[in-house]
This record gives structure tokens, C-alpha cells and sequence, in this order.
């Protein structure tokens, strides 16, 4: 019977059906005594015995004894009317004082309890004292001890309780943190890897398809009258569509692009510019400077995509007609500078990025460099073409194997 724990755990409904119990036998052990020993009143013990354990009983099974306090009060009050009723009659109605205790301590606000306990132990004790005609501290002792123990264990289980409750809430809250904290992880390693996969098809595929493009429309004008130049510009179109379609298979499986397999990334470089020398109206020339030092695989994807990316856009954009591409190694960092003679643009109003007219170059290379830490500084203006540099630091200890750096 505890009002301000109505959800009761197996420890809680335990210890309720001992009180039970023990109200029930100890009026059991009142009533037979009376009996047993032939006392005058003993059908009135008997009586009185019933009907306080009837009213007893009545309180578990009454829902708005549970529910209210004042209602658990009034219970209370009748039980213990009729437990001084019983102690006036028998002195071993002095033993009920003590599960007495524990529901006024459970029932009554704490102040209250304890006047209620006080006054229960102080009319146990001249009860008794009035059966046995005489007064003496043996007597004060028992049921004075007996409100001291209960007092002391109904405390120490709602301070226990208080404390479960406690951390209860904190597993609940901490629970509830960590599921918003999952939640918060897959949506940022979502968009992750969003920001990734465009990153990817951007410099992959989308500006495969703008070359295939262009050397289609190259081979459209080329027809009728230069028929080989057409069929030069088809076949390599169709080997574009070969190097797509190899790289959206290693990108599938998140393998190193294959312009970089077996190879240094100087002469991944190099292929480049000879295989965009070769496709398009542009003459693009590979720089090397500095002592070449292995890179992580994450730097050389990184450089590699941004210069495909650049000379792309001096092809698609600029209308450039050379294209310089310097690798450099210097000190602390590795760098890669691409400039072109296209016709510049205003670097202070650059375009909005548009699915149909593209726009995501820049941005996609500058999320390249910040996430291993770089720069990237561009240079241009109208009519003087465009310079491009990132920087990247060097780790001189890579996460994965370099490439074989060929002999100087």
C-alpha cells in the first residue's frame, strides 16, 4: 500500500504481501490467544480481530484507497480505531502496532507518519501497561524499538527508491541520447556520402559524358566532307565511354581510380594530359618538380580528380587552347598547379551550380582539399585565362602502400 509508487515492482509487491501476512497473523495470534486462555472477552477479541482484518482487506482491493491519499488516510484512521479497540480488549493486540507503523509511514505524508507513529507507539505502551496493571521500562522498550526500526527502513527504502527512480530516468535519458545520437551519426554519414558520390560523378562520369559529347558534335561537323576525321572523333569517343565505364565499375566497388593503378601519380599526370591532348583542341603539358615522396592513396585520388576536373572545365568552359599542369613537391605539402588561356571568368560571381548547366566543379574540388586539410586558391579574369593551385599536406607515413616511384 504505497500511494506515491503506485507501479509496483516484484521487491515492492513482495514486501506488501508480507505486511499483508503479517497483519493477518498477528490478529490471527490475538484472537486464538484470547480463545485458547478462555479470557472474558475473547468472543469480542474475536470479533474485533474479524472485522479489523475485514476492514484491512478491504483497502488492497479498494481502487480509490490506492489512488488517494485522503481516501488511504480515512482507511488508515478505521484500521486504527478498530486496532485500539482490539488493545483495550487484549493486550496481545500490542503486536499489531508494529505493521501499523509501516503503513503510516507509507500512507501519511512524512510529518504526518511520524506524529501518526509516535502516537501509535505511546498508546501501545499504556495499553499494555494498563493490562498488566504496572509500568516499567521493559515495556516502553519493545514498542518504542519497533517504531525506531521502521522508521529507519521505510526511510532507507524510499531513499532507495527515490535513487532507483533516479537512475532509471538517467538509463531512459541516456537511451533516449544515445538513439538520437545514432540517428544523428546515419544522417551525417548519409549526407556524407551523398556529398561523396557527387563529388565522385562529377569528376567522373559527368564530365566522361560532356567529353563524349563534345567529340560527337565534333564528328557531326566533320561529316560529310572529313569522313576519317569523323571516324577519329568517334573512336575516341568510344574510348571515353571504355574509361567511364571503367571507372564507374571501380566506383561501384570504391576501388582507386584506374588511371592510378600500377602507376605514380606523376604519370597518371601525365596520361592525362596526353589523352586530353589528344581528344580535344587543347594542348595540355605535364611539369614535374621536387623529389617525388610517396602519398596516401586519399591524396593521389584527390589531385588526380581535381585535375580532371580542371582541364575538363578549360575544355567545356574556357575554350582554352593550352593547358599547363605542374605537380610540385616541396618541404611540407605536394601541390598541383593547373592553369589554362581560356577565356576567364569573374572568379568575385561565379555562377550558381545548376543540374542542367552544371556549376559544381569549384565547389566539389574545394571539398576535396578541406577534407585532407588543404587549400585551394583560384585566379581569374575575364579574357586572361585561369590558374588553379591546391595544396596538400604531406604524410610522410600513408595509411596505404604508394605507387613504385619510378627511378629520376
Amino acid at each position: 500500500m504505497n500511494t506515491a509508487a503506485p507501479t509496483l515492482t516484484p521487491t515492492t509487491r513482495a514486501l506488501t504481501w508480507c505486511l499483508h501476512l503479517l497483519v493477518v497473523g498477528l490478529l490471527a495470534l490475538a484472537a486464538g490467544r484470547a480463545v485458547a486462555d478462555h479470557s472474558s472477552h475473547a468472543g469480542w477479541v474475536l470479533a474485533v480481530a474479524v472485522a479489523c482484518g475485514l476492514v484491512y482487506a478491504a483497502g488492497p482491493v479498494l481502487p480509490r484507497v490506492s489512488r488517494s491519499r485522503r481516501a488511504a488516510a480515512l482507511w488508515l484512521a478505521a484500521v486504527s480505531t478498530l486496532w485500539l479497540v482490539l488493545l483495550a480488549l487484549s493486550a496481545d493486540g500490542v503486536w499489531v502496532a508494529f505493521p501499523l507503523y509501516f503503513l503510516q509511514l507509507h500512507l501519511l505524508p512524512r510529518r504526518a507518519g511520524l506524529a501518526a507513529v509516535a502516537v501509535t507507539a505511546v498508546a501501545a505502551i499504556t495499553g499494555f501497561a494498563a493490562h498488566q496493571g504496572s509500568f516499567n521500562a521493559a515495556m516502553a522498550i519493545g514498542p518504542a524499538l519497533g517504531a525506531a526500526v521502521a522508521v529507519a527502513v521505510v526511510w532507507g527504502y524510499q531513499a532507495l527508491y527515490r535513487e532507483s527512480e533516479q537512475r532509471r530516468r538517467l538509463i531512459e535519458e541516456l537511451t533516449a541520447t544515445r538513439a538520437d545520437l545514432a540517428t544523428a551519426q546515419h544522417t551525417a554519414g548519409v549526407l556524407a556520402e551523398r556529398e561523396r558520390l557527387a563529388r565522385e560523378i562529377h569528376d567522373t562520369l559527368a564530365q566522361g559524358l560532356s567529353s563524349i559529347q563534345l567529340l560527337l558534335r565534333a564528328a557531326e561537323r566533320a561529316l560529310p566532307q572529313t569522313p576519317e576525321n569523323a571516324a577519329r572523333y568517334v573512336d575516341q569517343a568510344r574510348q571515353t565511354a571504355v574509361d567511364n565505364l571503367a571507372e564507374a565499375r571501380r566506383f561501384v566497388a570504391a576501388l582507386a581510380p584506374p588511371a592510378l593503378e600500377g602507376v605514380t601519380l606523376a604519370a597518371a599526370l601525365e596520361r592525362l594530359c596526353a589523352t586530353t591532348s589528344t581528344r580535344h583542341r587543347i594542348t595540355a603539358r605535364f611539369h614535374l618538380t621536387g623529389d617525388p615522396v610517396p602519398l596516401p592513396t586519399a591524396h593521389e585520388v584527390a589531385l588526380l580528380r581535381i585535375a580532371q576536373s580542371a582541364l575538363a572545365n578549360s575544355v567545356r568552359h574556357a575554350d582554352a587552347s593550352t593547358a599547363e599542369v605542374t605537380l610540385s613537391y616541396l618541404d611540407d605539402h605536394v601541390a598541383v598547379d593547373i592553369v589554362d588561356d581560356g577565356r576567364g571568368f569573374d572568379s568575385a560571381h561565379l555562377p550558381v551550380p545548376d543540374p542542367e548547366a552544371g556549376g559544381f566543379g569549384l565547389a566539389a574540388m574545394r571539398a576535396r582539399t578541406q577534407a585532407l586539410g588543404g587549400t585551394l586558391a583560384v585566379e581569374s579574369a575575364p579574357g586572361h585565362g585561369t590558374a588553379l593551385a591546391v595544396q596538400l599536406p604531406l604524410d610522410l607515413t600513408p595509411d596505404t602502400p604508394p605507387h613504385p616511384t619510378p627511378e629520376a
